[in-house]
């Protein structure tokens, strides 16, 4: 084996560990201990704000990592996904409606 496949591999594991570590030690925690209910209420608003989070980034803050208010297609197709989600309330199909804004927002405007 070569050096360069050895490296790869490597890095392959230690990606696995790095993957594996933080779903693995809760899980061990967790089950020989009972959850406090006020860390149930909390964790159940994690996967909005992480949502969230990712969204805004990629609003507000361009490629040079500048704040930027001149993505209107992008703001246009995040109007659409709230009020789609606030309606449907449903994860999946607010991300699916809001690739399909994002797609033809980026046609119109190409064509334009």
């Amino acid at each position: 084996m070569d050096a360069e496949t050895k490296r790869h591999l490597m890095i392959v594991f230690f990606g696995m560990v790095a993957a594996l570590i933080p779903r693995y030690f809760p899980m061990l925690f967790f089950t020989t201990r009972k959850v406090p209910t006020w860390f149930n209420e909390w964790m159940n608003y994690m996967p909005v704000a992480l949502f969230t989070s990712l969204i805004a980034k990629d609003l507000f803050v361009d490629h040079s990592y500048h704040m930027t208010f001149t993505n209107y297609n992008m703001y246009l197709a995040a109007l659409i996904v709230v009020i789609f989600a606030y309606y449907t309330r449903s994860m999946f199909l607010s991300v699916m409606v809001g690739l399909l804004s994002v797609w033809g927002f980026a046609l119109l405007l190409a064509a334009m």
